[in-house]
């Protein structure tokens, strides 16, 4: 029986794999003295395009500065994706793993992979087998597939010499019973190892883990305080508890105690990680959790909202994260799009910069006021944001009504006009606006689609950004200036989504060049407010 903490590797999504290397050491120990076998220390990925810590990439040279004790194992994970593209594979693993296992302070190495990926992804094993390295294979979103499809990947992995078979219950919706089932279809032909990772939206990941091990599963995951996206999983201080009581062994907690009272829980209150009622509902009905992770950090979404917009999810299938999807579950827009202002009465022929909600907009404050100052550009804020003097913001630009709703009493209180679909919104938001001066541009929603009218554009979906270069193109603006626009953390999937939207826009009829004059984590043309300004 083997328990791998995957802590540094899970949890880095929210830290962007940026533990000290003090805190990495003291968390060391603490497995050590847990009873820990495994210790998987990060990714190993060549994807560099923004900051992210050691555990993001988990090189040879930073895993030796490291004091690793002995007892422990060192594994790292790649996701499978990495491995397939135009090159060979085993070209791909060359740059990763340089060294021979015997060589290199890694001793496991897992691929972590969707089922689409799995066949593809297994010549893998073989050239890590032959550099001495222990291969995991770690299959996703199980939990929702037939029993002939899980047979079928079992008989694949039983063709290739795989060190441990591992599933994940992504979604969260496994109970001990659906546990029991799916070891059952896996041990159709595969007999060798079988590992679990398991996640807590139903508040099931350790009485799941522990069935698995009740029916065969011999590598148990756990991260410590059950750090890991939303739900977050089985947490590693409870699991090495119920594991030394069936090993009959005595294990050493308070360096682990120590380390999540001094680091792990206040970063757990910074950042969220943990099960509650939403997260639960999502496991139940199979919904990806980051649909609740992405409600929950707007404060705009109310508890109807959130449970208005899982029930849709539930009808409509949310396996898979999009913001689109997120969008279309409100059905705002619905109808035949109407407005009665045409843009191009404000924005013909002029340069415009679109002010964000990022926080690059107060950090970049005085360089930003200076550039309006000198350069006189349109500015275009984004619903209430107020980073810079509201003197020096023309106007501001608005459309979801959640949001519209929420923001009502700000808007009255701002004294730029309001660009928004006024003739499209609900009663309750247009009653809430009564004393605002709106200029009422229409939308509709259409997926993948960008066409810009005199009085209404369509849209891939209502979020304020798709709308404000709708408008400012739909007015036959020369160019688009954005500051704020900083982007999410490392690998978290709005990014990729925000990153389709622009690149979308980019090919639309009529579009402009758009770039940003503060940092950001998007893919798009960057320059320097303070090269802007004299």
């Amino acid at each position: 029986m083997i328990v791998l903490d995957c802590t540094l590797r899970d949890g880095g999504y929210y830290n962007n794999w940026d533990f000290s290397l003090n805190i990495t050491n003291n968390y060391l120990v603490a497995m050590a003295a847990a009873g820990v076998d495994i210790v998987e220390l990060g990714l190993r990925s060549a994807v560099n395009k923004s900051f992210k810590g050691a555990s993001a990439f988990s090189t040879d040279s930073y895993i030796r500065t490291l004091s690793i004790p002995r007892n422990l194992k060192v594994a790292v994970m790649v996701n499978a994706v990495e491995l397939l593209t135009a090159l060979p594979i085993e070209t791909v693993l060359e740059a990763l793993f340089p060294l021979k296992s015997a060589d290199s302070p890694v001793d496991v190495v897992r691929i972590a992979c969707h089922v689409h990926e799995f066949t593809q992804v297994l010549p893998a094993c073989n050239w890590l087998k032959a550099r001495g390295y222990v291969v995991g294979f770690n299959l996703m979103q199980v939990a929702d597939r037939s029993q002939e499809e899980v047979e079928k990947l079992s008989l694949e992995a039983s063709k290739y010499p795989i060190d441990v078979l591992y599933f994940a219950d992504s979604m969260g919706s496994m109970d001990p019973r659906q546990t029991t089932t799916i070891i059952h279809w896996l041990r159709k032909h595969w007999s060798g190892a079988l590992g679990m990772h398991t996640h807590d939206n139903m508040g099931l990941a350790l009485q799941n883990t522990l069935q698995g091990k009740s029916d065969g599963v011999t590598w148990l995951d756990a991260t410590v305080t059950g750090m890991g996206r939303g739900p977050g999983n089985a947490r590693t201080e409870e699991l090495v508890i119920e594991i030394a009581d069936i090993r009959k062994e005595s294990i050493n907690m308070v360096p682990l105690m120590s380390i999540i009272r001094t680091f792990f829980q206040p970063l757990k209150n910074k950042c969220g990680w943990g099960s509650n009622p939403y997260y639960y509902l999502a496991g139940k009905y199979g919904i990806h959790p980051t649909y609740i992770q992405e409600m929950l950090n707007d404060t705009r979404y109310s508890e109807e909202d959130i449970l208005a917009t899982i029930k849709h999810l539930k009808d409509e299938g949310g396996k898979k994260f999009s913001l689109n999807t997120l969008d279309a579950s409100r059905h705002f827009y619905n109808g035949v799009p109407r407005g009665s202002w045409n843009p191009k009465e404000f924005f013909l022929g002029k340069k415009v910069l679109l002010l964000g909600t990022g926080p690059g907009v107060d950090t970049y404050r005085n360089a930003i006021e200076n550039y309006i100052y000198e350069h006189k550009p349109i500015v275009v804020a984004l619903n209430t944001q107020s980073g810079i003097a509201q003197s020096l913001v023309d106007i501001r630009v608005a459309c979801h009504p959640i949001r519209l709703l929420a923001d009502c009493e700000a808007h009255t209180k701002l004294p730029q006009p309001l660009i928004t679909p006024a003739s499209m919104l609900p009663e309750d938001v247009l009653a809430s606006l009564k004393d605002k001066e709106l200029l009422d541009y229409g939308l509709s929603i259409k997926a993948d689609t960008f066409e810009f009218g005199d009085k209404f554009s369509t849209l891939p979906n209502s979020l304020v950004i798709c709308y404000a270069l709708a408008v400012i193109t739909a007015g036959g603006a020369s160019k688009i200036m954005m500051a704020g626009f900083d982007g999410y953390g490392a690998d978290d999937p709005r990014n990729s989504e925000m990153n389709k939207l622009l690149k979308l826009y980019g090919q639309s009829n009529c579009s402009l060049e758009l770039v940003s004059v503060t940092q950001t984590r998007y893919e798009m043309v960057t320059h320097s407010i303070y090269g802007l300004t004299q």
